[in-house]
């Protein structure tokens, strides 16, 4: 089977099996009778294609329906795996001691095996939460205290851990895992002694370590659509293929002892970059081609493609729905199958090596899109301009900051040496993110959800007919036209919405929540003096929201706690805010967050309970943390503010009360201690946890509540429980997930006014 000279006779049962595989993970219970009745269905294909009693065509089915029934047979093995009594004990005790295997080098959540529950041995994935605890090397063992909260069916972890209290460091990584944990060091080491973004950048660059990257310039590189280049994949696995072939070549070495090194050094280099989804993609494929080429037979791109995602679901079933996997999949496939005849077309206006650059990323950036949109409803405008400025420096800095790695080690100078060079490309790349997110709508609005992605996958495949459709002029103006009408009509109806959007927005708004996902930022504003309370997670949400709200500076911003759903979005306002308040610092890197700040030329205290100050016609005050006998950093020691107007402003503006992420508790303590009034509007506390105190709720009959959430978060907040406490004080929630953005205003005789966008869908 062959479409436009591609052949496909592996490809559609791979997607096939693929398609099976995902939507039964779904479903754990249903994998096997749904793997029975694949096998069912090829047996019986199978047997009227032998005995000829059915066409030919059925050779297809009968394949397509034994792969899906081997990749679903190997997740049904694996399912009792994944529940063992250690975990479901651990579940209905609300925490375990855990120890737990790392699998990459992260700022934020990782990557894990947890191979003990309370002292009992298992084997189970899953994704460490641990704010504060330092970057550990890959294979290293923690320890720590955590709350197990299980995922949704289908999820590659099958756990979610919050440590708290930090990890502590068990044992670091041993034998192969150690050797590459120093050449990582290494070149981290190196490029740190390089000058700006440029250093952080390499070792991304290189091997795929991003633990350097800010989070401003991750959100850059984002905007930019250049993350890929950080993401080790094919390319990078050519290359080293590529020299190891060249250098047995050299030595006089035979085909097979030269496809030998070849995959010694694959190997190697999977060790040293980690084993990620698309990295091994990419390395099975090459392993798949070496082979090929081992036995002297060619090998064609999409099958050699098939194959491997085939290898690999039956290898891990849970795959299947890792989006990293499945943007590494469609990028290859995008550049495989469209690249080519896109090349050859561009090459008609253009140099050719200018077209391929052109297509590359054309190619990719079709593939994925439809993906991508799931992540983030939004077009990258200016993706394919980033690719073509980045791509003559991407493939040097990869190559030249892996040679450096090694050489670091090998001879120290030639790596110092190998580095330095590399880093010119590395801020060229910097500089071109920085550049492309400066540009004018460098997003465009799409819509959401599965409607958006069928339109999009429309507009995709129209889009390919019209570039593709040679021989067929009048059809490729057909499509043509109808593409740049739809284009033209989407644009217009973006533009007209969001005019729209902006003229139904309250202008004397006092509080506004805006939609970071799953985590708070609250705007508050007065007499033309604005605060910011926590900044969320993600820098790029938060810069989004002020700049939707027409803020460029911040006369005060205050850190309720260093929890990174409250903090991580912090650097989104570094330089912009005049005075930051924050809570009890518990760890280096909270310090090292707040030495940012101050760097950036704000004034910062640490407060407590006590502290009072104005922000326009607001009065604001610090109810707790005490000042003495004060909780541990964390959710119980969050900043509150009580705000009430001031002057003019007493009978006009709103009370708030913020509670930061205060549990029951804690809650209770503060009724006691500080008697707070009723207020206008409740800042709920801890994103709509379980965890409150009705009895403060009803206390504060707050005419509104509002709760940043993210949508679909996994700890189903808000809970009903807390729902329930504000519908019995008369509190009606509004939620980010939900809502969106929400402003609210002071009505008429103390009224409330409220305006959302009702576009919620932060993560």
């Amino acid at each position: 089977m062959r479409a436009g000279g591609v052949d496909l006779r592996l490809a559609v049962p791979a997607a096939v099996a693929w398609s099976a595989l995902a939507l039964g993970l779904g479903a754990p219970a249903a994998l096997p009778p749904a793997a029975g009745g694949a096998a069912v269905v090829a047996l019986v294909c199978l047997a009227l294609f032998a005995t000829r009693l059915g066409p030919k065509v059925l050779a297809l089915p009968a394949v397509a329906a034994a792969a899906a029934s081997l990749v679903l047979c190997s997740a049904a093995v694996r399912l009792p795996e994944r529940s063992p009594p250690a975990l479901d004990a651990a579940l209905e005790a609300g925490g375990a001691e855990i120890a737990a295997v790392v699998h990459e080098r992260s700022k934020g959540p990782t990557d894990v095996t947890i191979v003990a529950i309370d002292g009992s041995a298992t084997e189970l994935p899953a994704v460490l939460f641990a704010e504060g605890s330092a970057p550990v090397e890959v294979g290293s063992t923690v320890a720590a205290r955590v709350e197990l909260v299980p995922t949704e069916p289908g999820d590659g972890a099958v756990v979610l851990a919050f440590a708290d209290g930090g990890t502590e460091l068990v044992t670091g990584p041993s034998g192969w895992l150690a050797w590459a944990g120093e050449w990582r060091a290494g070149l981290r080491e190196r490029a740190a002694t390089l000058p700006g973004e440029g250093g952080d950048l390499l070792p991304g660059l290189a091997i795929g370590d991003t633990s350097a990257v800010g989070d401003d310039l991750d959100a850059a590189m984002t905007v930019s659509s250049l993350t890929h280049l950080t993401a080790v994949s094919g390319a990078n696995c050519a290359i080293v293929v590529g020299f190891a072939l060249a250098a047995a070549g050299a030595a006089g070495l035979r085909r097979p002892l030269r496809v030998a090194v070849a995959l010694a050094a694959l190997g190697a280099f999977v060790v040293l970059v980690t084993p990620e989804p698309s990295v091994m993609r990419a390395a099975v494929m090459a392993a798949v081609v070496l082979g090929a080429l081992a036995s002297g037979r060619p090998a064609a791109g999409v099958p050699v493609l098939a194959l491997t995602v085939l290898g690999l679901l039956v290898a891990d079933p849970w795959l299947a729905r890792d989006y990293a996997f499945t943007l590494s999949v469609l990028a290859t496939a995008g550049l495989l199958v469209i690249a080519a005849p896109l090349t050859a077309l561009l090459s008609r206006v253009m140099p050719t090596p200018l077209a391929a650059t052109l297509a590359v990323p054309v190619a990719a950036q079709l593939a994925c899109q439809p993906v991508l949109l799931t992540l983030e409803p939004t077009i990258p405008v200016y993706g394919v301009l980033a690719n073509v400025l980045a791509a003559p420096a991407a493939p040097v800095a990869t190559v030249v900051g892996l040679a450096g790695c090694v050489l670091l080690v090998v001879a120290p100078p030639l790596g110092a040496a190998a580095t330095a060079l590399a880093w010119l490309p590395a801020a060229w790349i910097v500089a071109v993110a920085r550049f492309v997110e400066q540009l004018p709508f460098s997003r465009l609005p799409w819509p959401a959800g599965p409607t958006g992605v069928a339109l999009l996958a429309g507009a995709t495949v129209l889009a390919l007919v019209c570039l593709l459709a040679r021989r067929r002029p009048k059809l490729r103006l057909a499509v043509a036209s109808v593409l740049a009408a739809a284009l033209v009509c989407h644009v217009a109806a973006v533009g007209t919405s969001g005019l729209v959007r902006r003229l139904g927005m309250p202008a004397d708004w006092q509080f506004a929540q805006c939609d970071v996902g799953q985590g708070d930022a609250l705007l508050v504003r007065s007499a033309g003096a604005t605060a910011l309370v926590d900044t969320g997670q993600e820098p790029e949400r938060l810069a989004a929201c002020l700049d939707d709200l027409g803020i460029d500076r911040l006369d005060l911003v205050v850190l309720t706690h260093f929890d990174h759903d409250h903090v991580g979005g912090a650097s989104a306002v570094v330089g912009t805010a005049d005075v930051v308040l924050s809570g009890p610092v518990g760890e280096e890197a909270d310090r090292r967050l707040l030495d940012d700040l101050r760097a950036g030329g704000a004034q910062v205290r640490e407060v407590a309970a006590g502290e009072q100050g104005l922000l326009g016609e607001l009065r604001w005050r610090v109810l707790w943390p005490p000042a003495i006998g004060a909780p541990e950093p964390g959710n119980d020691a969050s900043v509150v503010l009580a705000l009430t107007g001031v002057g003019a402003c007493r009978a006009g503006c709103l009370s708030a009360l913020l509670l930061g992420d205060l549990g029951e508790s804690a809650q209770a303590a503060l009724a006691r201690a500080a008697r707070p009034a009723p207020v206008d509007v409740v800042k709920v506390a801890h994103h709509g946890s379980a965890d409150q105190d009705a009895e403060l709720y009803a206390a504060l009959g707050g005419t509104v509540g509002l709760i940043g959430v993210g949508a679909d978060n996994d700890y189903g907040h808000p809970t009903p429980e807390l729902l329930g406490m504000l519908a019995s004080a008369g509190t009606a929630p509004l939620r980010s997930d939900v809502d969106g953005l929400v402003l609210v205003a002071p009505g008429t005789d103390g009224a409330v006014r409220v305006w959302t966008d009702g576009v919620g869908g932060g993560g």
